[in-house]
């Protein structure tokens, strides 16, 4: 297995972060980009520190676990 890049070997400046329509505007998300194979996950409140780092495969696996409703205890918090 090939280790995943140290976040902050990515160049982050010219990154097309996304961010919910749900979050209101108030940097109460967080965003996520794509960038050489890999989904980043950064913290919208603090853009200055590294994202977190997820193969294509990691990702697809949480999307689908969303959908399928795994996750939603979380909107109870």
């Amino acid at each position: 297995m090939t280790a995943k890049p140290d976040p902050s070997s990515f160049d982050l400046t010219s990154v097309d972060w996304k961010v919910s329509k749900y979050s209101g505007g108030g940097g109460n998300c967080v965003r996520v980009a794509a960038q050489d194979g890999y989904v980043l996950i950064g913290d919208s409140q603090n853009p200055d520190r590294p994202p977190h780092v997820y193969t294509p495969g990691e990702a697809k696996a949480w999307l689908l676990g969303v959908k399928d409703g795994e996750f939603d205890f979380l909107l109870d918090l």
